[in-house]
């Protein structure tokens, strides 16, 4: 099993940044894939970002230039710096793990940003 818990949500202005974390915990050995998704009111859960264990990082386009992704293995951490805000990146943000030759995956609990403008 893979354990993940999200913080660093918050309320800023447009322009602004945030860093969202994703802290990984049990079988983070096994992990293959992690990814940032969000989720608007009344839209689908949307991928935002994704980095394999190789470090190979993939965006969605809207993100594209403002967002970027990392991980820390020492620390078992996935990170999301968002730059240059704009209200409609407000949603909850999840991070996901793919493990075990991507058979199973993990959700974290969400944290909301909110871009104010």
């Amino acid at each position: 099993q893979v354990q993940l818990v999200e913080s660093g949500g918050g309320l800023v202005q447009a322009g602004g940044s945030l860093r969202l974390s994703c802290a990984a915990s049990g079988s983070i050995f096994s992990i293959n894939a992690m990814g940032w998704y969000r989720q608007a009111p009344g839209k689908q859960r949307e991928l935002v970002a994704g980095i394999t264990s190789g470090g190979y990082a993939n965006y969605a386009d809207s993100v594209k230039g403002r967002f970027a992704i990392s991980r820390d293995n020492a620390k078992n951490t996935m990170y999301l710096q968002m730059n240059s805000l704009k209200p409609e990146d407000t949603a909850v943000y999840y991070c996901k793990a793919d493990w075990r030759d991507y058979k199973f995956y993990s959700w974290g609990q969400g944290t909301q940003v909110t871009v104010s403008s």
